[in-house]
């Protein structure tokens, strides 16, 4: 059940992590090797899904196969956890070859994860997302920072240790706050050149170390939009798995309509009514389009939308 009455795609991993059990490796082994353990495949960060009467969902594999193709290196396995008393693994295939034209022919097919996220059941969206995050982190943090040894997976791959120094690495989650700045009936969207043409999104940048949550909307409203916000709420939170960022959404009212775009990370910057807001949301402005639901920065305009309704 979810903590709170709104939550975001990726977000509502349904599992039980088990964390207080990831240290304990004959544990970890009886649960791979229990008959009715699950795995999900990835190939290069897709992952492998099939079409079900209901939908779309997560291609299962039995926990034997998984193991089969780890090939006795626990490298690329994660321990997901729990779904009830059935153990959950994943296992991050990579190469060339598309592994469902081969060794796991006709068991589903690898599909990007960002167009199908929307697809899938809400808890294996974020199943997915977990999985895909973690397989991220292992690639970019294979050797020791601290004295360049190649490190080893632990703790059924939530932790990586360096045999050299023995120093302990855990994953990483960056922080991203992504706001709506506001200001009486207006709210302010930009734009970058990169992005699809004419769409226009909430703004957003990485917290830095000794910020509060606040005081970083307050940093990136004023840098990229030159806007000084008087007030911030939160909204919701959603993990985004690419690679590994937790966008934390807010609101922001700012004290007047006076921003610009900062040429370097906005090209443009428009004001919207909520009726224009509402309009942008359902495709009715012409030329100019809105974040897809996927996105947190679509629920946020759309929390705005009906504060006003």
């Amino acid at each position: 059940m979810p903590l709170t009455a709104f939550q975001n795609t990726f977000a509502g991993n349904p599992l039980d992590r088990a964390s207080d059990r990831r240290g304990d490796k004959n544990w970890l082994a009886g649960q791979l090797a229990d008959p009715s353990s699950l795995g999900v495949v990835l190939w290069n960060g897709r992952p492998l899904v099939e079409d079900r009467d209901d939908g779309l969902q997560i291609a299962y594999l039995a926990g034997r196969l998984l193991a089969e193709l780890a090939g006795g290196t626990p490298e690329r396995m994660l321990f997901m956890g729990l779904w009830k008393e059935t153990p959950v693994f994943a296992f991050e295939l990579t190469g060339t070859a598309d592994p469902s034209e081969a060794a796991l022919q006709g068991l589903g097919r690898f599909e990007e994860l960002r167009p199908v996220a929307a697809r899938l059941p809400a808890p294996e969206a974020g199943i997915i997302a977990t999985a895909k995050s973690m397989f991220d982190w292992h690639r970019r943090h294979d050797h020791c920072s601290a004295c360049g040894e190649a490190s080893r997976i632990a703790d059924g791959g939530w932790k990586r240790v360096c045999p050299a120094c023995s120093t302990e690495h855990f994953p990483r989650t960056d922080p991203v706050v992504i706001m709506l700045p506001y200001h009486g009936e207006r709210c302010m969207l930009g734009r970058q050149d990169t992005w699809p043409p004419g769409m226009f999104s909430a703004l957003a940048g990485f917290l830095e170390p000794g910020e509060s949550i606040e005081e970083a909307c307050a940093r990136e409203l004023n840098e990229e939009a030159g806007l000084h916000a008087t007030a911030v709420r939160y909204h919701s939170s959603q993990p985004w798995p690419f690679p590994s960022q937790l966008m934390i959404g807010l609101l922001a009212e700012v004290e007047d309509e006076e921003g610009s775009p900062d040429q370097t990370e906005l090209s443009e910057v428009r004001w919207f009514t909520r009726a224009e807001a509402a309009d942008l949301l359902a495709g009715r402005l012409q030329g100019l389009s809105a974040p897809p639901p996927l996105a947190i920065a679509h629920q946020l305009l759309k929390a705005w939308v009906e504060e006003g309704a």
